[in-house]
C-alpha cells in the first residue's frame, strides 16, 4: 500500500522516488541491513541507474545530507549466478553536533 501525505488542500500526494528510497533505506538500517541496488530495485520497481542517482542526491545538505555508506558484498552473500563485483549500500541520518561537542537534535523545517 502506497502511503500518501496530504496537502493543506486536502489533497492526496504521492511519495517522490527519493522519499520511498530514503524511507526504505532507513527502515533497513534501523536493523543493521545493507541493500543492493538490485533488492532496492525488486523491492520499489525503480530502476537501478535512477535509484543510484537519488542515493547520490539524499548525501547532498538541500535533501538531507544522509550518509550514504558502499561496500563490497561478501562473496558467501552473492548468488551464483553473479560473477562480479556486487556493491551493497545503507543510509543513515547524519548527527549534527553543537559546538560544545554534544549531538543537537534535528529539527525539520514545515513548509
Amino acid at each position: 500500500m502506497e502511503k500518501k501525505r496530504r496537502t493543506s488542500k486536502g489533497q492526496a500526494v504521492v511519495p517522490t522516488q527519493r522519499e520511498v528510497l530514503r524511507d526504505v533505506m532507513l527502515a533497513a538500517g534501523k536493523y543493521g541491513a545493507w541493500m543492493t541496488l538490485h533488492e532496492l530495485a525488486r523491492l520499489t520497481r525503480y530502476g537501478e541507474t535512477s535509484i543510484s542517482a537519488q542515493l547520490r542526491h539524499l548525501r547532498k545538505a538541500q535533501c538531507g545530507g544522509y550518509v550514504l555508506e558502499k561496500r563490497v558484498r561478501k562473496p558467501e552473500v552473492v548468488s551464483s549466478e553473479e560473477h562480479f563485483v556486487v556493491w551493497e549500500y545503507r543510509l543513515t541520518a547524519r548527527r549534527r553536533v553543537s559546538p560544545d561537542g554534544r549531538a543537537a537534535s534535528r529539527r525539520r523545517r514545515v513548509q
